[in-house]
């Protein structure tokens, strides 16, 4: 008889989105080369849209969302992987259109598993989550594009009291950077002083699209907001300033001009990672290994159950959430 789990089934009638935790078997699950025990997943703004039934990003129903998750092997038809071997998943549209993380089995394609690196556990790699993933690859889009610690100027985190945007703080603090931190929420000041911000920017000053050209300001910039608030920091760039662009809390539309990009030689970098190369993942994953100061991400991490996921995922839509949040996928 197939081994029986507890997992979050989202379901769809008449474009109303549902969502049940139920008990299914490993025979439920959809074809993969590896079957995962999962133990750590994480809530991300994109799973907070999913499960709340919007932005169309799940098409398939019914369906186990969960964007991430770090857990052991189980079995395998692939050889890089053998039973009771740690590892991460972040990106393939795991949770969107393949079964993701919050339910306690996962089975998946082996090339979209990355083994857990030395120096971090399972619930510490999911503390990093896709969202602190998602913050080195953009850091490392700044560095590619020669933005270095060394020169005269402040790296600006948007949305910086969110996932991508605290892991992003405490990255580029720990490199040496001088970074600036926009956020809306008086009560996060602190919070960001402690992840090492040197400066915090009200996000009410980053909203003045009337002028395709501002006061040169930015070194390089990490945005996790887009819309207006991309638009604006484009405008305050300086010459050859970069930015790394990964969200869209804001929005898809840029009202913006090509002037930054001709004028002052901006380069803006979309940071995607969903279809990220193996090697890059590897990569970034080392990095955060050795560079991310633990101190801190434990700090930015809340650790909830699974049982109590889908309160949580209406505080983050709501702005309600700080930092990282940790789900114990067993604890449902």
């Amino acid at each position: 008889m197939s081994e029986a789990f507890r997992a979050l089934v989202l379901d769809q009638t008449d474009k109303n989105v549902s969502a049940e935790f139920k008990n299914l078997t490993i025979d439920d699950l959809p074809d993969g080369e590896v079957l995962v025990k999962v133990r750590w997943s994480t809530l991300n703004y994109k799973d907070g849209m999913i499960l709340n039934g919007q932005g169309r990003l799940v098409r398939n129903y019914p369906h186990v969302p969960g964007v991430d998750f770090a857990g052991e092997v189980v079995s395998s038809t692939d050889t890089r992987y053998k039973p009771g071997d740690e590892v991460i998943l972040t990106g393939w549209r795991v949770g969107e259109s393949h079964w993701g993380g919050y339910g306690q089995f996962a089975s998946v394609k082996a090339d979209w598993l990355v083994p857990l690196p030395g120096g971090l556990d399972a619930s510490q790699a999911m503390a990093i989550g896709t969202a602190g993933f998602t913050a080195m690859l953009a850091v490392m889009a700044l560095e590619n594009q020669g933005v270095s610690a060394d020169q005269d100027g402040e790296v600006l985190v948007t949305g910086a009291a969110g996932g991508v945007g605290s892991v992003a703080v405490s990255i580029l603090s720990s490199l040496g950077y001088r970074v600036a931190a926009s956020t809306g929420r008086a009560e996060t000041h602190q919070y960001l002083r402690d992840l090492g911000a040197n400066t915090i920017i009200d996000r009410n000053d980053l909203t003045d699209t009337s002028k395709p050209l501002l006061t040169e300001r930015w070194l390089g910039a990490i945005d996790s907001v887009g819309s207006t608030t991309l638009a604006h920091v484009l405008s305050e760039m300086k010459y050859n300033g970069v930015v790394a662009a990964c969200g869209l809390a804001g929005g898809p539309d840029l009202p913006a001009t090509v002037i930054p990009f001709l004028l002052r030689g901006v380069r803006l970098i979309g940071i995607d990672s969903v279809m990220c190369p193996y090697e890059t993942r590897l990569a970034a994953w080392q990095r955060l290994t050795c560079e991310l100061p633990k101190d801190q991400l434990e700090a930015a991490t809340t650790k909830i159950a699974l049982s109590d996921i889908l309160p949580w995922g209406e505080k983050i839509l709501k702005g309600q959430v700080k930092g990282r949040l940790l789900v114990d996928v067993q604890d449902c």
